[in-house]
């Protein structure tokens, strides 16, 4: 136990003196996380609401079909988005290989079943009576729009901070897109598998208790919100 106490002693001091190693691996974290959940929520929260919400043909295999992509191994998404954007790749020629933005397409894919999913599932617990009462109360087309996504506005929160989990704990699509580049694409989950096999504890440790802050940064607002 004693280089646990060690290396946390160490990582304090790495997190303290500014080192330029630990904070890029979180800069190239938060920009990548960003861009994929703006992404994932953009497209996710509408195609939820409408998938709990509406009733057409077709809708419980579109369903089933979310539900079975929350399951996908990151390694998986990893591969698919690899072979989509390399050079041999359809859209090869955009040049996403190897950089943030290719990461942020693998983990929009990764995030959006599961805001997706969540978001239709909070939409259906609603009350049954609710679009009903809201008729008989006058409410044109937006009101009732806006009155039944402000009802299940606690389950898309909820939706929004586990999609954020997945994405920031990843590591094959980070791994096989980004490449693991020093100062360019490495992120804090990636550093932490290579600084560890290296022997590298206390950066290892460091950037765990980086990750561990911004979950706590991210859920602390949400969750004092969501009793309000």
């Amino acid at each position: 136990m004693e280089y646990l106490y060690q290396g946390l002693i160490q990582a304090i001091k790495l997190l303290l003196s500014g080192d330029p190693q630990t904070y890029s691996a979180v800069a190239a974290t938060l920009k990548a996380a960003s861009f994929s959940m703006a992404a994932s929520l953009l497209l996710g929260i509408p195609a939820g609401f409408a998938l709990g919400h509406f009733r057409f043909p077709g809708r419980r295999q579109i369903r089933l079909a979310v539900d079975t992509l929350l399951s996908l191994p990151t390694v998986f998404i990893g591969l698919v988005v690899y072979a989509m954007i390399s050079h041999q790749g359809p859209i090869g020629q955009m040049g996403l290989l190897f950089t943030i933005p290719g990461i942020s397409i693998g983990q929009t894919i990764l995030a959006l079943p599961v805001v997706t999913a969540l978001s239709a599932t909070a939409v259906e617990s609603t009350d049954a009576n609710l679009r009903v009462s809201l008729i008989t109360l006058g409410a044109n087309r937006r009101q009732l729009l806006l009155t039944s996504l402000w009802e299940v506005r606690h389950g898309i929160l909820a939706a929004g901070l586990a999609a954020y989990g997945r994405v920031m704990t990843e590591v094959g699509i980070s791994m096989m897109v980004g490449g693991n580049i020093k100062w360019h694409t490495r992120t804090i989950t990636t550093a932490i598998a290579l600084e560890t096999g290296k022997g590298m504890f206390a950066t290892g440790i460091a950037l765990g208790l980086v990750l561990l802050l911004i979950a706590f940064t991210v859920t602390l607002p949400a969750s004092l919100l969501r009793r309000k």
